[in-house]
């Protein structure tokens, strides 16, 4: 059984019985398809396929039913991909009821994306574009319509090019955040306790995620703060050359700037609220009424931020400075 062969027939068994039982789940029904596509570790494109329909107990479920690899993202590429497994499994388009994708535009385009071609050959066959997913791109583009969110965003890249340029500064701010949760322990400072005080970094995150710049980039990086600018002295002193030093001396002042620490906990208190919408909208039990009332409160908490947040805000800000 340890042998590659043996491994892969197995697998392929597996894989060939799960999607025989999803086809003969589905029968002759109608169908929505959800479809997205990635680049993997070894850098080809592979497109995604996932089924969804109602089963024979009247309940909606999704069912990832193929992965192929793809020669490019146009929209010729991906509609030969999805008519090849349509083939595989004997669906046909016909019987399409919905379409669902990411929001790059040779999948949503109004003219040639995919959404249209099928739509030419199934006029049945709606589009519905993920809330959560409108929600993240809404933010991109109201943020970078913005010169001084667009220009924390920047800034932010900046830093985390130069604090995760290596392994060794990566270090200096794990040791730096360690020292600093061991300090705070021992003077009752933060509780302790299973799953408490997990160590966290710095990570990337893309525009179609823009959630994840709350969690991952802002909320981390007001905690790191302090373990942040160890590593920016750290390199400002002993860079490897001049390019290094400066860059990170510049750094090191622009974040300790009132202007940079007040977009950064402005964003923090938008984004916290955003992000609650964005989740709410991604689970699956969400249904249009409850996500348009969840929609309306996330209105009427950014309203009331703007009309009365303003002196909380500026004194988590000067608490922060």
């Amino acid at each position: 059984m340890i042998a590659h062969d043996i491994q892969n027939d197995t697998i392929s068994a597996a894989a060939s019985e799960t999607t025989t039982v999803i086809i003969n789940e589905l029968g002759d029904d109608l169908f929505a398809i959800l479809v997205d596509e990635s680049r993997d570790i070894s850098n080809k494109e592979q497109m995604a396929l996932v089924l969804r329909y109602m089963n024979n107990k009247g309940s909606i479920v999704e069912r990832f039913l193929a992965i192929v690899h793809v020669s490019d993202t146009t929209v010729l590429s991906l509609k030969e991909a999805i008519e090849s497994i349509f083939s595989k499994h004997g669906l046909s388009v016909s019987r399409l009821r919905g379409q669902g994708y990411d929001g790059a535009s040779n999948m949503r385009g109004e003219f040639n994306g995919l959404k249209s071609v099928i739509l030419k050959e199934n006029e049945f066959a709606f589009y519905i574009h993920c809330f959560a997913h409108q929600l993240q791109l809404t933010l991109v583009a109201v943020a970078k319509n913005e010169d001084s969110v667009a220009s924390l965003f920047q800034n932010v890249v900046c830093l985390l090019n130069v604090v995760g340029a290596s392994c060794k500064r990566y270090d200096i701010l794990r040791e730096s955040q360690a020292a600093r949760v061991f300090e705070a322990l021992q003077n009752d400072e933060l509780a302790s306790g299973k799953g408490l005080n997990q160590e966290i970094g710095l990570k990337r995150a893309g525009d179609t995620r823009w959630g994840s710049h709350y969690g991952t980039i802002l909320l981390n990086l007001i905690i790191l703060f302090p373990s942040v600018i160890d590593v920016l002295e750290n390199v400002g002193e002993n860079g490897l050359n001049s390019e290094q030093r400066v860059e990170a001396q510049f750094l090191l002042q622009m974040i300790q700037s009132f202007d940079f620490i007040f977009n950064l906990h402005l964003m923090r208190s938008v984004l916290g609220i955003t992000n609650e919408l964005s989740k709410s909208l991604q689970r699956k039990d969400q249904d249009i009424v409850n996500a348009m009332e969840l929609v309306k409160i996330s209105k009427q908490r950014l309203q009331m931020m703007r009309d009365d947040g303003w002196d909380l805000l500026l004194h988590e800000i000067l608490s922060f400075l």
